[in-house]
């Protein structure tokens, strides 16, 4: 068990006692909801992560509303997957890392835990860059003290854990709403045209609106919060029937179909906006986050770019701290073992400082990070619908033979464009 998740705070044992009096009623009312969401507004936020905006103001920029069907189609199996995770916690009181572990050998485990460090590593590069580079455009100080100040923040939000599962869920939650705002703005004031809907029809013209599909796909199914959900629900409210355990799940739906279908609108927004700015006008260099920011104001005006950095900057340091939790998941979930939280936080941010230091361009690493953490999907993936669809580990709450098949769709789905994209790129470039 994940003890940074268990409930130790009076905030919490009133949601407790409020989770229980919802589960022992047959009556279904948005009221009797409100304790069971959290879990899924934390997953939530990798789904609108620094990453997300490199690769859909890239994409914007790049091919106007061409991928908006890419950012629909990542979004709803999202909304499937996070079910999944969280539905694996709440069934078996285990996280799906402790359930690989259980079902594999130590070797198989230890493999898993080395490629999920590498793929929460990349995650927290990208949320990390990006709140630093939202503070370097909004205070005009320089990026390594942006860093700082997002290392600072960073801990901060950590912090609230002491006090219980809710503050911190409460802290993201608001950090989500402040996204979600600024970009419904953005989207409005961008004024995109009727061509939109073209957008949604399904198609790709060249290797380069491949390559950004794909880190479309990394930077919205994220691999290590695949693995984190299932923490976050594994002991949150405790269920001690099958009855209750069902109306968990039904409540947990709702949740995730709320949670995550404000990250595809934000997404969307997102891309669309970039596609009404940038795209066919001539404006060099759109999709680098800098540009994007600084051509905001001439174009829309200094409140769009204020909304622009301020979106950044809360997406950047509430996806960082997810990131942390999710890194100390996976160490204990796989290997059995844990680090304070607050050194791994210190650990992770080593990185950023790098490339920051090395002159890297942020907007470039971001959009290549998304690329590969499109690549442990799978590894992720897979293991959650066979754990799922396993009467044994699951019992009567098993997935049904068509959420088998949509799992196993899905992952075929990713894995081929995965290969589709080492083909095309990496063994040409191999044999040059």
């Amino acid at each position: 068990m994940n003890e940074q998740f268990t409930s130790s705070g009076g905030l919490d044992r009133k949601v407790l006692s409020k989770a229980a009096l919802a589960l022992g009623s047959q009556k279904f009312s948005w009221r009797r909801l409100l304790p069971f969401l959290g879990p899924a507004f934390i997953a939530c936020v990798a789904y609108v992560d620094p990453g997300n905006f490199a690769t859909n103001i890239s994409g914007g920029a790049q091919f106007g509303y061409a991928l908006l069907w890419v950012v629909l189609a990542a979004n709803v199996a999202a909304m499937f997957i996070q079910y999944l995770s969280a539905k694996l916690g709440i069934v078996t009181g285990k996280n799906l890392p402790e359930v690989i572990r259980d079902q594999t050998s130590r070797p198989v485990s230890f493999f898993y835990w080395i490629q999920a460090e590498v793929m929460a590593m990349a995650t927290d590069l990208a949320e990390f860059l990006g709140a630093a580079l939202a503070f370097h455009l909004l205070m005009g100080i320089p990026m390594i003290w942006g860093a700082v100040l997002t290392g600072v923040v960073s801990i901060g939000l950590l912090a609230l854990q002491r006090k219980g599962f809710r503050p911190l869920e409460a802290a993201i939650t608001v950090m989500v709403a402040v996204v979600t705002i600024c970009y419904v703005f953005e989207f409005f004031v961008s004024k995109p045209d009727v061509t939109i809907w073209s957008g949604f029809i399904p198609a790709f013209k060249n290797m380069e609106m491949l390559y950004l599909a794909i880190g479309i796909l990394g930077a919205t199914v994220m691999p290590h919060v695949i693995y984190l959900h299932s923490a976050l629900t594994q002991r949150r409210i405790p269920t001690e029937t099958v009855q209750e355990k069902k109306i968990l799940l039904f409540f947990t739906k709702i949740e995730v179909a709320i949670a995550l279908g404000l990250a595809g609108i934000v997404n969307m927004a997102m891309l669309a906006a970039a596609a009404a700015v940038y795209f066919g006008k001539n404006i060099n260099n759109a999709g680098d986050m800098t540009i994007a920011y600084q051509t905001l104001t001439p174009v829309l005006g200094p409140l769009a770019a204020v909304a622009f950095g301020v979106a950044l900057l809360a997406s950047g340091l509430s996806s960082s701290t997810v990131g942390t939790m999710a890194g100390q998941v996976v160490m204990q979930g796989f290997v059995a073992f844990k680090i304070p939280l607050f050194v791994r936080r210190a650990l992770t941010m080593i990185p950023a400082f790098a490339v920051i230091w090395l002159g890297i361009d942020p907007t470039q690493t971001l959009v290549l990070s998304q690329v590969a953490l499109s690549f442990g999907i799978p590894l992720a993936l897979i293991p959650l619908v066979l754990y799922t669809s396993n009467k044994t580990i699951m019992g009567v709450h098993a997935s049904k033979p068509l959420a088998h098949f949509i799992g196993w769709a899905i992952a075929i789905a990713i894995v081929a464009l995965n290969l589709v994209l080492i083909y095309q790129t990496i063994l040409p470039a191999a044999g040059s």
